[in-house]
């Protein structure tokens, strides 16, 4: 069952890729719910800027149920979204995605089955367009699996975050998977996330887990940054040491909660600022590992453990490290 067209205003009805058409009244059914309500405006709004769905939301051109809401509202069966009249790209004029970004994304599946896709993200890449970005991961993928019509990304990884990262086929998986990481453990019915990270320093060996809330902040020319806060959102991230080196140590860390940058501030708050980190990290050091080959933020995720729908045993997947991480890793100094 697909989503219904309920109403529609006096002018022209909306179509995908019209000029100048009229606003619509969208009922969502089973199949669309669960989905955030950017991704739903998106996905339908071809052509559209990113920016452009997220400024019509924002002034409350947009509306669920006659009301004003956020773009990570998760739609509800039976939710009635107004979307205004929007002039979209005319029709061809979609960034084509280069064939060896295709080729290179084919290789890089680690994981498939009927409802899921496991990608191992290629460093560099963000996961949809946007921002200056003309095509991210999700464009790409939908252009490599045209007949795929339900692709959505179920989490998100920065753009220079490499690893793990999953895309549903199917809505019943989105809805499924994404129940799931609102859960602790993979133990417990969730999502396990585990990366690896070289941090600055020796890490502690008391030091298992840190436990500090987060809030973001905007600071000069628009930047958003996060910061350990007592007001911000509860967060929590486990870390255990996998390798030290001579002024380095690889660490694998688990982050509890998903909040934004969670590892990479919840380990500059103990004093091990991640290697290549331009925003929280050390630029004179950064400088010396540029020396190395590292030339960007030193952050995989390195497996996800899960369960699919209608099975009770875990899935796990794990993405090896890039060579941008190994090779400058293997110049560093290993002590016991």
């Amino acid at each position: 069952m697909r989503a219904m067209k309920t109403n529609t205003d006096s002018r022209e009805d909306f179509q995908d890729g019209g000029a100048n058409a009229g606003v619509s009244f969208i009922t969502i059914d089973a199949d669309l719910a669960g989905q955030r309500l950017d991704n739903f405006l998106i996905a339908r709004l071809k052509g559209v800027p990113r920016s452009k769905v997220y400024n019509v939301i924002r002034k409350g051109e947009v509306r669920v149920n006659k009301g004003r809401i956020k773009p990570e509202y998760k739609l509800l069966a039976g939710d009635s979204v107004r979307i205004p009249p929007i002039r979209t790209a005319e029709a061809g004029t979609e960034a084509k995605a280069s064939h060896q970004m295709m080729a290179l994304l084919d290789k890089s599946i680690l994981f498939e089955d009927e409802g899921l896709l496991v990608i191992n993200k290629p460093p560099g890449l963000a996961v949809h367009g946007g921002s200056g970005v003309t095509l991210g991961l999700i464009e790409t993928l939908r252009q490599m699996r045209p007949e795929a019509r339900h692709l959505e990304l179920v989490h998100r990884l920065d753009r220079d975050t490499s690893g793990c990262i999953m895309v549903a086929k199917k809505r019943s998986y989105l809805r499924h998977l994404q129940a799931a990481l609102r859960e602790k453990s993979a133990g417990a019915g969730g999502v396990e996330k585990v990366y690896q990270a070289l941090v600055l320093g020796g890490w502690s060996k008391r030091c298992h887990q840190v436990n500090a809330p987060l809030m973001k902040f905007e600071v000069a020319g628009g930047e958003r940054v996060v910061k350990v806060h007592p007001e911000g959102k509860p967060s929590l991230t486990e870390f255990s040491v996998l390798r030290r080196y001579d002024g380095f140590t690889l660490v694998e860390a688990r982050p509890i909660t998903g909040r934004t940058h969670q590892i990479r501030v919840h380990a500059q708050y103990v004093g091990h600022c991640l290697a290549g980190d331009e925003k929280y990290g050390s630029d004179l050091i950064n400088a010396s590992l540029r020396e190395l080959g590292l030339r960007r933020l030193f952050l995989h995720a390195s497996s996800l453990s899960f369960y699919l729908p209608d099975s009770d045993l875990v899935t796990r997947v794990e993405a090896p490290l890039f060579p941008d991480l190994v090779e400058p890793l293997s110049k560093l100094v290993e002590i016991a």
